[in-house]
């Protein structure tokens, strides 16, 4: 079954078809499960532009061959809108991920967290169940702490929160400080250039090093 927020109030574990008594990670799609940006690519080079992967950004790296000035926001921003609405199940799988997803699940439960507009829903829910991770899935928009926070308050056991981008990982760090946090880029292109903070979000970039982090987080700490 599939939730959408915050127009909704966090969901109940139990109606998503989770136990409140297991661990409970959160994950995140673009960049992390999927090679989003890759994808788009493809999209766009379909309607006669190209990615260039000059910056951690996204419309700013869009440009028309021969060009040398990225397009305007307004052009890139409508090209988002349809590559969800008709070509956001073209989008290659982060290596690794659905196998250490399907391995961590016999430790914890899961729950798939995107900020996507609401005409990817199902698209997104079939790209998910085609590359073997139908979990419950939760479409975002705005910053993930408060969602985020509210779910890791219903499990008992410790929580985990996976995505790439900072003002997500410091959303969840200001309203559920208790949650761990790791940040990962799934494409190399990206990852020199995607912005860090060590300090408080973990960087592991790949799923063999991730699940290996993630296991350790799920581990009852000490009391």
């Amino acid at each position: 079954m599939t939730f959408t927020s915050p127009d909704h109030p966090t969901p109940d574990l139990r109606d998503l078809g989770l136990r409140t008594d297991r661990p409970l990670l959160i994950v995140d799609v673009d960049e992390v499960l999927g090679l989003f940006m890759e994808g788009f690519a493809r999209y766009l080079a379909t309607h006669g532009f190209e990615m260039r992967f000059d910056r951690f950004a996204l419309f700013q790296n869009i440009y028309r061959p021969g060009e040398d000035r990225h397009i305007d926001i307004e052009t890139g921003q409508a090209h988002f809108q349809t590559f969800f609405r008709d070509a956001v199940e073209d989008m290659p799988v982060a290596e690794g991920g659905p196998q250490a997803l399907a391995r961590l699940s016999r430790r914890a439960d899961i729950v798939i967290l995107t900020n996507a507009p609401g005409q990817a829903l199902e698209g997104r829910r079939r790209w998910l169940k085609t590359h073997g991770m139908d979990y419950p899935l939760l479409v975002n928009s705005g910053l993930k702490g408060p969602v985020a926070a509210g779910l890791a308050a219903q499990a008992d056991g410790p929580c985990v929160f996976i995505d790439d981008m900072i003002p997500n990982l410091d959303s969840v760090a200001e309203h559920g400080p208790e949650i761990s946090r790791f940040q990962t880029v799934a494409d190399i292109r990206l990852r020199p250039m995607a912005p860090s903070r060590p300090d408080l979000h973990p960087r592991v970039d790949g799923w063999d090093a991730l699940e290996t982090a993630i296991l350790a987080a799920l581990e009852p700490k000490a009391r």
